[in-house]
């Protein structure tokens, strides 16, 4: 393993990544629908987390962290090589 690559490792390790669905909803002003796109979660599962109540859902670690890779992405989306994109379009 080359010292960049064990960085990179590092720092993804170390990142404090995360956005609430709430944090998220209001600053993209996206749809229930695409927050579960992002989590890879039912639109179910999704409306849970916004209720209040006794049926109220939360979401896990996993899905903070998706928000919060989502959200770097948007803020970074113009930075973002051409190339990289054209990759993620075929990983599909």
């Amino acid at each position: 393993m080359t010292k960049r690559e064990f960085l990179i490792i590092q720092l993804y390790s170390n990142w404090q990544l995360s956005m609430t669905p709430t944090e998220f909803y209001t600053k993209w002003g996206v749809s229930y629908e695409q927050i579960a796109l992002i989590c890879s979660r039912s639109d179910s599962t999704v409306r849970g987390w916004f209720r209040s109540g006794q049926n109220r859902r939360y979401p896990n670690h996993n899905d903070l962290l998706h928000l919060g890779l989502m959200d770097f992405f948007l803020e970074h989306l113009e930075e973002i090589p051409e190339q990289i994109l054209e990759w993620l379009r075929f990983q599909q």
